[in-house]
């Protein structure tokens, strides 16, 4: 029964996400070292997957791989400059058959359909087309860049025409000029241009390797657009994949698009984890904080009682009816994180104005132990010094210690604030506490 619990407790959890994602357009790229290898076909399910689900789905594929290949296979010598190849007339050649050849193998694996295998019943229909006017590149520090070009414009309308029509587009690292020429385009920069103009809800980006923090060696799990800028500023030793990668969440998110993932494409099933698990795999990368303490609204009431329930049911809480939050929502601060209310605070102010009583600290399950009570009570601090409250008070019975580490001393009823006073439950029996912030 273990095992059935746990896809039980999985699917469940994944729910939000399902529906979150249902007719939001997402665009993933994915370079060239992808298509070549034996699991890709891994990563086709996934896609099939996310559009069963009814995600608008846009693929951006990357040829670099498969441009390197023709060129040795010819004894040519790929030639770059600034970390961008420069395209020659022969070079040209080999960037149009490998974008041909790919395309070719994407679509032929987005078409199985057969019976026992993940993609049984998919009847996945794909559009390609001419949707990026780009022009050339130019000359660079005396370099010319040939056909080495940018993206001028991207076609939205048409691109949206398809996704209306439920078909998945794919998008190669090519472009096109009004006068008929053919540029090689980054396809990180493709993708990048996409997504903005599409204003996609997410833009994906599947990398060689993780996102690590070179100071710590550890994954980065989320980054505003700022600390990613600074990153990139500070980090000159950064893994240029990994920097293009980053680079193009930032401009995205910058301009419209709501959220950038860099998923580590060597995981198995990391695009499926990153999307449908509340903390995901990869690094996301949003211009506003990905968690967020704020006040509460009538929409956080449902996500309160949610979270409250399991410690009202040990009797580490006092039951608190919805209409008592409703009635006292204007009280409440809670924390945020992708949606899901992982924390919660009351604020109740007596009628003297000078003191307060701190109620109902509650962490969700899975995240103690990462200073959330902490940064709930400092937020209520810095609340009650900016409304010139001079003193804090608190009811306990399980966490006194919690209380005293940060600073509260214990205290006896006749010191408590009349209206606390008169609604005290002796047979609960509370430890009470103070705290001067004033």
């Amino acid at each position: 029964m273990a095992p059935q619990s746990t896809f039980v407790a999985w699917f469940r959890n994944s729910s939000p996400y399902i529906h979150a994602h249902r007719n939001r357009t997402f665009v993933i790229f994915f370079g060239g070292n992808a298509v070549g290898e034996a699991d890709f076909d891994n990563l086709i399910h996934d896609f099939a997957l996310l559009k069963s689900l009814g995600v608008r789905l846009v693929l951006v594929y990357g040829i670099r791989a498969q441009i390197d290949e023709q060129l040795a296979e010819h004894g040519d010598t790929p030639k770059f400059h600034h970390h961008l190849r420069i395209t020659d007339a022969t070079t040209l050649q080999y960037v149009k058959q490998a974008a041909g050849l790919v395309r070719v193998e994407i679509e032929a694996l987005l078409s199985m359909g057969v019976s026992g295998s993940p993609m049984a019943g998919a009847q996945i229909r794909v559009a390609s087309g001419n949707f990026v006017t780009a022009k050339p590149l130019g000359v660079l520090d005396g370099i010319d860049y040939c056909y080495t070009g940018t993206v001028r414009k991207i076609d939205a309308q048409a691109i949206h025409q398809q996704l209306d029509q439920n078909n998945v587009v794919l998008i190669s690292p090519v472009g096109y000029s009004p006068s008929g020429e053919v540029f090689n385009l980054s396809a990180e920069e493709v993708a990048t241009e996409v997504a903005i103009a599409l204003q996609a809800e997410k833009l994906i980006l599947l990398t060689e390797q993780s996102c690590i923090d070179p100071a710590s060696g550890t994954a980065l799990l989320q980054l505003t657009t700022e600390q990613a800028a600074e990153l990139l500023n500070k980090t000159p030793a950064l893994p240029d994949a990994v920097a293009r990668s980053l680079a193009a969440a930032m401009q995205s998110c910058r301009q419209g698009v709501q959220r950038a993932h860099l998923i580590n494409r060597h995981v198995d099933g990391a695009l499926l984890l990153e999307l449908f698990t509340r903390d995901g795999i990869g690094t996301l990368v949003s211009s506003t904080a990905f968690e967020t303490i704020r006040p509460a609204t009538l929409d956080d009431i449902g996500g309160i009682m949610e979270l409250i329930k399991p410690l009202e049911a040990q009797g580490i809480l006092v039951k608190r009816s919805r209409e008592k939050l409703e009635m006292e929502i204007g009280d409440y601060i809670v924390i945020e994180r992708d949606g899901l209310i992982i924390g919660c605070t009351a604020f109740h102010i007596m009628a003297d104005a000078g003191s307060a009583e701190l109620a109902c600290l509650a962490v969700h399950n899975d995240y103690r132990n990462g200073g959330r009570g902490d940064s709930l009570l400092n937020y209520l601090v810095s609340q009650a010094r900016t409304r010139s409250i001079r003193r804090l008070f608190v009811r306990t019975t399980q966490t006194l210690h919690w209380f005293v580490e940060r600073g509260f001393t214990p205290c006896s009823v006749e010191d408590l604030p009349a209206p606390m006073q008169s609604a005290y439950n002796y047979q609960r029996n509370s430890k009470l506490l103070y705290k001067d912030v004033l």
